[in-house]
């Protein structure tokens, strides 16, 4: 099932990396967002890191130019309709998802392949909302998108062998490094990291160290790229705590209960990078 055009439904932090990768691989990229201010916010976000990588010596103008050229905006569903993928993007919420599958089933061609960025919901869910189950699956992308080089290629149980090998090369294409997993919540990365972001909340909570001195621990002692409360606010606390959720509703297991502090931190609005406050405080773009 050869892709040549694609779809990203969702102009936030991940639709606009996911376009990004998806574009500078050589693919016609159509982005959905639900107002023109966010797709043209979108676009800038997107020239803005192609600039960076510009000064860095990475690309050139021309390369630049050519990429931004192959991403074209709507706020319409039905100008998706005659792409070979789709790959949505938006809040992770199941209901949300469930309705706009619905919708792009009705909208699709009925070749073309509907794709989910979750980073935990049940993707069986979201297949069996359309009349097209086995042309659903999950193409979990990692923050930042273009940067990062796996991605989670995840199969339901109604998912056909084709559609996940469409999958797979389709991420190779994109210069990225697949996995394939079960559908599963959390699959493999979230299912191991979020339980030991949640273990670091309840240490700042029990007071064994600061914050700083956490991530500096984990830094130093194990190399991780960026301690565990950079990486919660980089993340996002809200949509960490809706992956705490997930595991926990489908596991059961206690380190997956959401830390109260992340909860009371959703609750005051400070989500992280985002926000420009969560666990650190950011300037706002």
């Amino acid at each position: 099932m050869p892709i040549a055009s694609v779809g990203v439904i969702g102009s936030g932090i991940m639709g606009t990396g996911i376009a990004e990768v998806v574009a500078a691989a050589g693919y016609r990229v159509v982005v959905r967002s639900r107002s023109q201010q966010g797709a043209e916010t979108m676009l800038s976000l997107v020239k803005r890191s192609l600039d960076r990588q510009i000064e860095r010596g990475n690309r050139t103008g021309a390369e630049r130019d050519e990429i931004l050229g192959r991403i074209s905006l709507t706020t319409e569903l039905k100008d998706l309709a005659d792409l070979d993928l789709i790959i949505e993007s938006v809040v992770e919420d199941l209901a949300v998802k469930l309705e706009l599958f619905e919708d792009l089933d009705q909208v699709c061609g009925p070749d073309t392949i509907l794709a989910t960025n979750t980073s935990t919901l049940p993707v069986v869910d979201i297949g069996m909302a359309t009349g097209r189950a086995d042309k659903v699956c999950g193409i979990h992308f990692f923050n930042p998108a273009p940067a990062m080089r796996l991605v989670e290629i995840v199969r339901p149980l109604t998912a056909s062998a084709e559609t996940v090998a469409t999958a797979v090369e389709f991420a190779r294409s994109c210069g990225k490094e697949p996995v394939e997993v079960e559908d599963r919540a959390g699959f493999v990365v979230n299912a191991l990291l979020f339980p030991y972001l949640n273990n670091a909340v309840h240490l700042l909570e029990r007071k064994v160290a600061t914050k700083e001195d956490i991530d500096a621990a984990m830094v130093g002692g194990c190399g991780f790229p960026m301690g565990p409360f950079a990486l919660l606010d980089l993340v996002g606390l809200d949509t960490s705590v809706a992956i705490l959720d997930a595991l926990y509703a489908e596991h059961r297991e206690p380190q997956c209960a959401p830390a109260p502090l992340l909860r009371r931190m959703v609750a005051a609005g400070h989500l992280g990078r985002k926000s420009g406050q969560g666990f650190y405080e950011y300037k706002r773009r």
